[in-house]
């Protein structure tokens, strides 16, 4: 939300600045997604048309065309948009990123394990693509790499909780993973400081039911 405040007043100051369209999108994609908001699809896909109109050779917007077009459940042409996106930049982060999103969601772990492994090599600091890669390989029945990648994502969101201890979403991912590596009195910790950070977010919520289900305690999940 402070982001999508933040874009706009980039956009004043330069009309022309492709990637701050681009970033819009992505925030109205994340905020149509997870909250409850006024902004629809097309808006979304017109503000990614604004960005690709004014640098159609800018990966980031390509990138964030294919998650406006997914949103609409336009696969194909999202596809094509993410393609293209890792042509223009095979080291943009957005594009692997959210084509990683896009293919698990269809159910292709095997493309999705390449792009979420990708982004993890590009931003070294992000854990939300290990997450989903230990996800992905858990679909292909990859056990011992979803056990790798759950630890290397649980080392990132311990570091990010220490940069940012007012973010409760290391401290969910981290709890989940730990309910992976059968360290089940950690996640509980991890879960609990989650909420304690953001006892009213409604994502934060959603995650901590899923742990607490997970682990067994299915009072605390219907709670939640």
């Amino acid at each position: 939300q402070i982001a999508r405040q933040m874009f706009p007043k980039a956009v004043e100051l330069d009309p022309r600045y492709a990637r701050a369209y681009a970033g819009i999108a992505d925030c109205d994609s994340f905020l149509f997604q997870q909250t409850v908001t006024d902004i629809t699809s097309s808006d979304i896909l017109a503000t990614s048309s604004k960005a690709i109109a004014i640098d159609d050779s800018l990966a980031e917007a390509h990138a964030s065309r294919g998650f406006a077009l997914q949103l609409s459940q336009r696969t194909d042409e999202a596809v094509a948009e993410f393609e293209k996106a890792i042509a223009l930049d095979p080291n943009s982060f957005e594009a692997n990123y959210f084509y990683g999103r896009a293919s698990f969601e269809e159910g292709n772990a095997e493309r999705a394990v390449a792009l979420f492994d990708r982004a993890s090599e590009i931003n070294k600091d992000d854990y939300q693509s290990l997450l989903l890669l230990s996800l992905s390989y858990r679909a292909l029945a990859r056990e011992q790499d979803a056990k790798d990648a759950a630890r290397k994502t649980l080392e990132r969101a311990e570091r990010e909780l220490i940069r940012h201890p007012e973010d409760p979403r290391p401290a969910s991912a981290g709890g989940s993973v730990l309910i992976d590596l059968g360290e089940t009195e950690r996640a509980r910790e991890w879960v609990a400081r989650s909420l304690a950070i953001a006892p009213d977010d409604i994502i934060t919520q959603y995650n901590a039911a899923c742990a607490y289900s997970r682990l067994g305690d299915a009072e605390a999940a219907l709670d939640l």
